[in-house]
């Protein structure tokens, strides 16, 4: 089946998201570590991908573990510090696709107030077709029902998506759905597929 519309994951598609990175520069790898271990930090954020607000989910958390609070509040108060860089050939990727006039599509867990916090920062995130972002939409990667939403909305069959994500769960259900898929492991990787289906 031809590729009608060619659908991005955002984080470690397009922008880099490495939180723990961040955290080891800023109070070291064993501290993260044990960090890390002690609170389940990016189970926190799902409840933010869903709707919820960043400060008053963090918050929240950090009241939880009171010996860990300051470091919980980091994830609050410097969430965009946390995010990117850029992945730049990704984003040549998507302007080269909107070029052909190859219609892109964005397919993200994101809250709905972190995503307009990166706007500024990634202006690009304002250059895709139509915009699925998890925290407007209420459910997150990889339920099934973020997916029907996509189809039911976009005008194009299932057959007719090529996602392309890092994380091999959220790959498995656009497949079990009848996309097409590019488990994401780099932009080189990425061109290859879309170059092979004839659409760069």
């Amino acid at each position: 089946m031809p590729v009608e519309a060619v659908v991005f994951d955002i984080g470690n598609v397009l922008i880099e998201w490495n939180p723990e990175r961040f955290f080891d520069a800023k109070i070291g790898e064993d501290r993260r570590r044990a960090l890390f271990a002690t609170v389940d930090l990016h189970k926190m954020h799902d409840a933010v991908d869903r709707g919820g607000d960043l400060a008053t989910v963090v918050q929240d958390e950090a009241r939880k573990y009171p010996e860990w609070e300051a470091d919980i509040l980091i994830w609050r108060d410097h969430w965009l510090d946390m995010v990117g860089p850029t992945i730049e050939p990704s984003v040549t990727i998507l302007r080269e696709l909107r070029a052909r006039s190859v219609p892109v599509f964005a397919l993200s867990n994101f809250g709905r107030g972190t995503f307009e916090m990166s706007v500024p920062e990634y202006p690009f995130l304002e250059e895709f077709d139509r915009s699925y972002i998890s925290g407007r939409m209420g459910v997150i990667k990889p339920d099934a029902e973020i997916y029907r939403r996509v189809e039911e909305d976009c005008g194009v069959a299932p057959s007719g998506l090529l996602f392309t994500d890092d994380r091999a769960d959220n790959i498995a259900t656009a497949a079990s759905r009848g996309w097409q898929t590019h488990l994401f492991d780099g932009p080189q990787g990425f061109r290859a597929r879309l170059v092979a289906e004839g659409v760069l």
